[in-house]
């Protein structure tokens, strides 16, 4: 059987500061808030392609092939896994084809 046993009163007290230390800040960062709305904004649109282009081309090969040296060092190093292989396959796929999925739904749902 336990017993519930009360907080010392500078326990208490710490507590309560703590809590004002999140609660201000918190109330603060509400009432300067502004709305945020999504719309054709096209402020991104520069850094959004350049990554695009990144990924989709020779950034996107060297992750590849980074990602099965990685693989082919832990199968050389004699400790087998199959996300070994699978990890570099997945990268591989997810550059290739992630990309132009994640940007077409992106666009879709804006």
């Amino acid at each position: 059987m336990t017993t519930k046993t009360a907080l010392p009163a500078q326990q208490r007290t710490l507590n309560r500061a703590r809590g004002r230390d999140y609660i201000l800040p918190a109330c603060v960062a509400l009432a300067c808030a502004g709305a945020a709305f999504a719309g054709a904004d096209t402020t991104f649109d520069p850094a959004l392609t350049k990554f695009t282009d990144f990924l989709e081309g020779s950034g996107g090969k060297i992750i590849t092939v980074l990602s099965l040296a990685g693989g082919l060092i832990g199968l050389a190093s004699g400790r087998f896994s199959l996300g070994q292989v699978a990890v570099p396959v997945g990268v591989g796929i997810g550059v290739g084809t992630g990309v132009p999925i994640v940007t077409s739904v992106v666009t879709a749902v804006i």
